[in-house]
């Protein structure tokens, strides 16, 4: 019985000090701080439920974030959590679709980042109050009240509910199976942290060698700042790591058009499975040029949802609107077969993701063919849940709730500006 009204919602500017060492530097993003608008949910329940949620964010503006979740505060507020997840689409409407925040949205930039971290602590609670994690929680949920969790508004003409249903009735044969395949074996992964943009050849080569000796397979390499350096970098890792294992590319949205095209063309002797985000995430057509160009050569696109553009498609649990909106990509995606590769890292994300992933194989997809989730080997000693990476693979959270609880003493040192860490380095900026 889901019980607990929601009686307060705050929020925290977490921020780590990623840039001093190089971590997260791609050919866009070169001094990122990975930081989180961190939300907590607190009930009148006599055992002090509380939910937690988090949006990823790269340092500046996560302030902005803060804000725009205080905008949104007014809409969970005193809400009865039987009565949200009760309507859970109607709940997700509402938060959407609030009159005025609308018009800086709708459904993208700071107030879906906003929305996120609301939904996801939403989600927290109710695994918690569940007493599930949250693959689990979705797993054993009857179709008709998981599809009640969507809001099917703007993408009936792709995927309408009796199809989603049909979908979701067809993944319920082998489900079982496929739950035990995954407490034995885990979801594949694949590695980021050797090949940040801004690390030396030497702390390249260090991290990759380390990666293969712990058993990873697949490793992806940052892109897009400078052709030659490129070709240089993936000549490197691809004599590492060898012509059998997986690599992948990265742009981080760096291009144009035609200068993608002819940038991965010079990287295909390296064999790259994808390049990912080539160019402006909203630039659809743009995308389906690439790809067509790429396909003599072999090479993928990976990116958001992006009808006949890509080969793999990522989702991501912040930038979407939590659970929510990602139940409907991953069901697009089954329809479309199109292989689903999360992209995660940062603070959290891999935390939240591989919920997705690992519900994905169990109750939609069925297939772990072309498919493994991101993992970054950064800020895991922050959460009271991290993820558990066994053979470069996520093993299946256990403990209630979205994994999205982070320690309370790491959250005081890391507020931002007034918890120990920034205290200490504003003011030795400032000197």
């Amino acid at each position: 019985m889901v019980r607990g009204r929601i009686s307060r919602l705050s929020v925290r500017d977490v921020r780590f000090p990623t840039s001093l060492g190089g971590h997260g530097s791609d050919a866009m993003h070169t001094d990122p701080d990975y930081s989180a608008a961190y939300v907590i949910l607190e009930t009148d329940v006599e055992d002090g439920l509380k939910g937690y949620g988090i949006t990823f964010t790269l340092g500046k503006g996560t302030e902005v974030v803060v804000c725009a979740v205080n905008a949104l505060a007014h809409h969970v507020l005193n809400k009865d959590l039987q009565d949200i997840v009760g309507d859970f689409r109607g709940f997700y409407r509402q938060l959407t679709s609030d009159g005025q925040l609308r018009w800086i949205g709708p459904e993208k930039g700071v107030v879906h980042l906003a929305t996120a971290a609301v939904l996801n602590a939403v989600w927290d609670l109710w695994a918690k109050q569940e007493g599930k994690p949250l693959w689990k929680l979705l797993v054993d949920m009857d179709p008709r009240t998981l599809l009640s969790c969507i809001d099917f508004r703007y993408i009936t003409d792709v995927l309408t509910e009796e199809e989603a249903f049909e979908i979701l009735q067809k993944g319920q044969v082998g489900k079982k199976e496929r739950e035990e395949q995954m407490r034995m074996h885990g979801y594949p992964a694949y590695t980021t942290s050797c090949a940040w943009l801004g690390y030396s050849d030497n702390t390249l080569k260090q991290l990759c060698m380390e990666a293969l000796q712990d058993g990873w397979t697949r490793f992806k390499v940052k892109v897009g700042a400078d052709l030659q350096d490129d070709i240089r970098r993936c000549r490197l890792i691809r004599h590492l790591i060898g012509p059998e294992k997986t690599l992948m590319l990265d742009a981080n949205q760096r291009w144009d058009v035609p200068e993608a095209v002819e940038w991965v063309s010079q990287l295909a002797e390296y064999k790259p499975l994808w390049i990912e985000e080539p160019t402006s995430p909203d630039d659809i057509l743009g995308h389906a040029t690439i790809s067509k160009a790429l396909v003599p050569l072999g090479i993928g696109v990976a990116t958001g949802e992006q009808a006949k553009a890509l080969q793999f498609l990522q989702i991501d649990s912040c930038r979407l609107g939590s659970v929510n909106e990602n139940l409907s990509v991953l069901l697009m995606a089954k329809k479309f077969e199109i292989p689903v590769c999360p992209h995660a890292g940062g603070v959290g994300l891999c935390e939240l993701v591989q919920h997705l992933s690992i519900f994905d194989f169990i109750s939609v997809s069925a297939s772990l063919k072309n498919r493994m989730c991101e993992y970054v080997d950064h800020l895991h000693e922050h959460f009271k849940y991290p993820v558990v990476i066994k053979n470069a693979s996520y093993m299946p959270p256990t403990d209630a709730g979205y994994s999205t609880e982070m320690k309370e003493d790491s959250v005081k040192k890391h507020r931002y500006p007034e918890g120990e860490v920034w205290k200490k380095l504003l003011a030795a900026q400032e000197n």
